[in-house]
């Protein structure tokens, strides 16, 4: 159907009555012109009036500067977006063109969609760093310490890769005296992220693991997604067993990561994190020995020499001395004591002579005796 060809100049009005279409049967013979003229196009533009439903379906418009479509991206495509489509996110979006013929509108089924100018793995990434960090699983106060000399480790990794060899051969070679405990998943392709998950949270259950390791080895970065996905990363950032991320090479960084309470550039540097050499530690051990073993020897020395000048000393030669010397100052004392109390008793007495002298003299006796002795002089 040719909807730009001219219009003939005389219409018979009475033959086009017999071909009177429904507004339902002209709807779907423009869907079907759209749908075999518009079948699997790429269109580029601007996400906006962003929408989901608790159906799971997400519509949208798509939008440039003169026009705008509708779109809608049902939810097993929606499920599969390793991006968060969100308003004002400029995107190449790929389908093809129906008309909803409830509404007589034209829409895009997206079938697939990228965002514009980034690789949607890394604008994925981008969006979970951003979120996960301002909910704080980056922070360096949550950061577990690894222990010093571990018992037991866990290793979560694939049992086929390098990266177990690598570390078990690394540990063992270092440190054989501690046991390895390995839980063997899926490090990449679906559902290797909910493997991984699940086998931190079940290892956290068992009471004496004292560190785990959890990676793989290199790969692009469609391989290593798993360890970006947010389930992964809560898993470790919810582990009360510090978590080792050995991902990759040195230039790869995932989320896990980030997360981690340690992060090794490589599975073989995870083994060199988790436990230190055993002949460096004997050799620390025999320094630590020689250390005691001297101090030991020196305080020996010091109590020895303070035993000789106790041994040696004028009060332990003539230990009476002192006794002696308290004796004479008790002597002392008692002396002194007598003296202050003499000297007090003599003055009372003069006080309480001074006393009397002054109740005689206004005796009533005394002043008798003087007037009598007046009259007979």
């Amino acid at each position: 159907m040719n909807l730009a060809s001219p219009l003939p100049m005389f219409v018979d009005t009475a033959k086009s009555r017999n071909t009177v279409l429904t507004i339902s049967e002209l709807t779907r013979r423009i869907r079907g012109s759209v749908e075999q003229e518009f079948f699997n196009v790429w269109v580029l533009g601007e996400l906006s009036n962003v929408k989901r439903p608790s159906s799971g379906h997400v519509y949208l418009t798509l939008k440039d500067a003169h026009a705008q479509l509708q779109a809608v991206i049902f939810k097993s495509v929606a499920h599969g977006l390793k991006f968060e489509i969100q308003d004002g996110l400029q995107v190449l979006a790929f389908g093809s063109v129906t008309v909803y013929e409830a509404r007589g509108q034209y829409q895009l089924i997206v079938e697939r969609m990228e965002p514009k100018g980034i690789g949607a793995l890394q604008l994925a990434f981008l969006q979970l760093k951003e979120r996960l960090e301002k909910e704080g699983l980056f922070d360096p106060a949550h950061k577990k310490p690894l222990p010093a000399l571990p018992r037991k480790i866990a290793v979560v990794t694939s049992l086929t890769g390098a990266a177990i060899r690598d570390i078990v051969n690394v540990i063992n070679r270092r440190f054989a005296r501690v046991e390895i405990l390995i839980y063997p998943v899926k490090v990449q392709g679906e559902g290797a992220a909910l493997e991984i998950a699940q086998a931190i949270s079940d290892l956290n259950t068992i009471s004496n693991i004292d560190v785990m390791i959890v990676g793989r080895g290199g790969g692009s970065l469609e391989d290593l997604w798993a360890f970006n996905e947010e389930v992964v990363a809560r898993s470790i950032f919810a582990s009360r067993i510090p978590v080792v991320s050995a991902v990759g090479h040195e230039i790869d960084v995932t989320i896990s990561d980030l997360v981690a309470d340690k992060r090794a550039l490589t599975p073989t540097e995870a083994g060199e994190l988790v436990v230190p050499r055993y002949d460096q530690i004997m050799d620390a051990c025999e320094k630590i020995k020689t250390r005691l073993v001297q101090a030991l020897y020196n305080k020996i020395l010091l109590m020895r020499s303070r035993l000789l000048r106790i041994e040696h000393s004028f009060s332990l030669k003539r230990p009476f001395d002192k006794v002696y010397r308290l004796q004479q100052d008790v002597d002392e004392i008692m002396q002194r004591l007598v003296t202050t109390g003499k000297h007090m008793v003599q003055l009372e007495r003069e006080r309480l002579a001074g006393i009397a002298n002054r109740l005689d003299s206004i005796s009533p006796l005394r002043v008798l005796s003087r007037d009598i002795r007046l009259r007979l002089w």
